[in-house]
């Protein structure tokens, strides 16, 4: 399974301390409309640190059960336990996920052989294609290219979301792995840049509110080879992936869901609403991109 374009780390909705399994419905309805080319449940973006094992599981099932086929569905399975990790992972093959996405272990900072032993047993483990996802500046620890590549060679091991904000960690990737590995970009912001050294898609936050405009971007850089009309998306769409990231992933592009009326403004603890100043910033913001329909 080839992975290239718009994959949305989908929000998990709640209502009432629960999972809102309606909003969630509604969500991959729009998803699938605007043409996404997979849905990512339960990553860091769907709060999967504080759901429990039975959400967790639900949300992936209900997501299978939704999508229906039309996109892959890679779940997120990661975690700081490698036992925990595995089964979580082996779970989502049971429920039919197509892939599993998976954080470099979180707060124990494990060394490079440490994370290269870690993602190579949860490979053995489960027979299940899986994408490595590192992201240092939540985790507290990076995995370098030259791991990278080594776990590359494992054949169940198909790709990286990669969010170290390194162009130069990206392209080295790309070098080391002979561009037969897929590589997705994991900051919206660096997308551009990141298909310029080898990026073939990105697993998106903006998609979530914007999947379609993100998919216009992939378009005209990598299928019409249309690099000028890449740069104005792009710019066109600056001011709304910063503002994604005002306050800290997911609350601004919860609150953005809220305000287009697709989901309540609930988070769980210790996620919080925004600040009145940058709840009022980001109101302005999606209000320019035509996307406020509540106040």
């Amino acid at each position: 399974m080839e992975l290239k374009g718009i994959y949305t780390a989908l929000v998990t909705p709640f209502k009432d301390y629960r999972v809102d399994e309606k909003g969630l419905k509604r969500l991959i309805d729009f998803q699938l409309q605007e043409g996404v080319d997979g849905i990512v449940p339960c990553g860091t973006t769907g709060e999967s640190a504080t759901l429990s094992y039975e959400e967790h599981a639900r949300v992936v099932e209900l997501t299978i059960r939704y999508v229906n086929g039309a996109v892959p569905v890679i779940a997120g399975t990661g975690s700081n336990s490698t036992s925990e990790a595995i089964e979580l992972t082996a779970g989502a093959k049971r429920l039919g996920a197509d892939m599993c996405l998976l954080t470099t272990p979180y707060y124990n900072k494990p060394t490079q052989e440490g994370l290269y032993k870690h993602f190579k047993k949860i490979a053995e483990e489960v027979d299940i294609p899986l994408v490595l996802y590192n992201i240092p500046g939540r985790t507290g620890v990076n995995m370098v290219p030259e791991t990278v590549a080594r776990l590359a060679e494992i054949p169940n091991i198909v790709g990286i979301k990669e969010a170290s904000g390194s162009l130069v960690q990206v392209a080295e990737i790309y070098r080391l792995t002979k561009g037969e590995f897929t590589i997705l970009s994991g900051d919206d912001n660096l997308f551009l840049p990141m298909m310029s050294v080898g990026a073939t898609g990105v697993i998106s936050v903006l998609s979530n509110v914007l999947p379609k405009a993100l998919k216009s971007l992939y378009k005209a850089f990598l299928e019409e080879k249309d690099i000028e009309k890449a740069r104005d998306i792009n710019a066109q769409l600056l001011p709304i992936m910063q503002a994604m990231f005002i306050e800290t992933n997911p609350i601004p592009v919860k609150e953005t869901l809220y305000y287009m009326g697709m989901i309540e403004k609930e988070f769980r603890l210790p996620l919080c609403p925004m600040s009145e100043t940058n709840n009022k910033s980001l109101r302005n913001v999606i209000k320019d991109y035509g996307l406020l329909r509540r106040q």
